[in-house]
């Protein structure tokens, strides 16, 4: 928490998951979370442990957000940084992986308020319409895809 209250630079990850309908699983991050709280996001993000492979970080975490498993495969990165409303600042190298799911997704609900599949046309509508309704680095994220 100290790391956001001062925005120091930290690495992290976001997990995008696929259907074999190309269909992207969202999450809507629950509102008790420290920031963007209410927010649509990918499936599952994070930061490694202290000494933590960034891959095998990413695989905790979507089965501790989602309750599966699958094979994630490195995408990207990218550097972003912001400042929220309650003063915490995110200035993260984001590890972007990839991953397929074709079967029940069991969210943690204090962490996952809501889940959802979206094409990707209607997602890049809903973004046009009300980007407020989304994370600040799956938008980035969506705007490098």
């Amino acid at each position: 928490m100290q790391t956001h209250k001062l925005g120091l630079l930290h690495r992290a990850f976001s997990v995008l998951i696929y259907n074999s309908n190309g269909e992207m699983l969202l999450q809507q991050r629950a509102e008790t979370k420290y920031h963007s709280g209410g927010l649509w996001s990918n499936a599952c993000c994070g930061h490694p442990r202290p000494g933590e492979n960034i891959e095998d970080a990413a695989k905790r975490r979507l089965k501790e957000e989602l309750g599966f498993n699958c094979d994630l495969k490195f995408s990207f990165k990218f550097l972003y940084k912001v400042s929220f409303e309650n003063s915490l600042k995110e200035h993260e190298l984001d590890h972007v992986f990839t991953g397929s799911y074709e079967s029940e997704v069991l969210p943690d609900k204090s962490e996952v308020q809501a889940f959802r599949w979206i094409t990707m046309n209607n997602l890049k509508n809903e973004i046009t319409e009300n980007p407020d309704k989304f994370s600040v680095w799956f938008l980035k994220i969506i705007s490098e895809l």
